[in-house]
């Protein structure tokens, strides 16, 4: 059960991304991220797509991140289907709902559909990059690199990373015995409202704990620790590859942008090119992004 519950969780495996530094790896991620951002062309945001689970795959977390397109389902439906509904801008109507008072006239565009589709393939794709990046980069090793600019701050978010799979150990052992209740189980909404009370009422009680510990530990009048000189480790490949492949993923995001090759407009009309360009953008993105994980060698962990 606890197994099940770190699923989502870094753990440490013998992969390019895993062997590069924390700090690396943060921002190839925060690449990803920029570029989910910067470009709106569907046939580019699936090649990003693909190339993310492909990374995730070359990670040794593949399976995990596919499972993670579940839960993106379940946000990507309202987000489309709220847009369908709200958004009035679109001149290609598939069906009229008549008069909606305050809301005006209920006409569904095919405009709306689409950009709602694109909006929910870009929330996708971020889903996607942050649970690969929580699953590949090391959160010990990310804060230690904080630890110099503020070390409560630092603590905090360490203690913090480390409760979640607590938290969701917790969860699972709750709804088991609440499951294996002989008689009197709540079912439904009740059993879930009764589950996240329980939940939140044990972790408040850890946090009482954990608080009074650190104080016992002297950890409120820690100080900034004095400066010594480190011997600055020397990048590996793996740190160069993935340094390259966050430029080469931004630089490409940015040409896409401002050269055309991504361009996109939803309204009034859907205007959605599909050039030379743009296949030569979704296949540079695809290799910037994979490429890193070619490099197999000396990734023991």
């Amino acid at each position: 059960m606890f197994a099940r519950s770190r699923s989502y969780f870094y753990r440490r495996l013998s992969s390019p991304l895993h062997a590069a530094r924390a700090g690396v790896g943060a921002t190839w991620a925060l690449a990803l991220t920029a570029a989910a951002l910067m470009l709106f062309h569907p046939l580019v945001l699936l090649a990003l797509t693909l190339a993310v689970l492909g990374a995730g795959y070359g990670a040794g977390v593949g399976r995990r991140l596919a499972r993670t397109l579940r839960t993106a389902a379940i946000v990507v439906v309202p987000i489309v289907a709220i847009n369908i509904l709200v958004s009035r801008d679109g001149l290609t109507v598939f069906a009229r709902l008549g008069d909606l008072g305050p809301f005006g006239q209920g006409k569904l565009t095919v405009e709306a559909a689409v950009y709602g589709a694109v909006i929910g393939l870009k929330v996708t794709l971020l889903i996607l990059v942050t649970t690969l990046a929580s699953l590949a980069v090391d959160p010990d090793e990310l804060l230690r690199a904080f630890r110099r600019m503020s070390f409560r701050s630092a603590l905090t978010a360490s203690l913090s990373t480390r409760m979640i799979p607590l938290l969701a150990a917790d969860s699972e052992r709750l709804a088991e015995a609440q499951r294996t209740r002989p008689t009197g189980a709540l079912t439904g909404p009740r059993a879930r409202v009764a589950l996240l009370g329980a939940v939140v009422g044990g972790s408040l009680d850890r946090a009482m704990d954990v608080a009074a510990t650190l104080e016992l530990r002297g950890f409120a009048a820690a100080r900034r620790p004095p400066r010594r000189p480190l011997r600055a480790r020397p990048p590996s490949r793996h740190d160069v590859a993935f340094a390259c492949s966050a430029v080469a993923v931004l630089a490409l995001s940015i040409l896409g942008r401002l050269g055309g090759g991504a361009s996109f407009d939803a309204y009034p009309l859907v205007h959605m090119p599909v050039t030379v360009a743009t296949g030569a953008l979704c296949i540079a993105l695809i290799a910037a992004i994979l490429l890193p994980f070619t490099d197999r060698r000396g990734i023991d962990p």
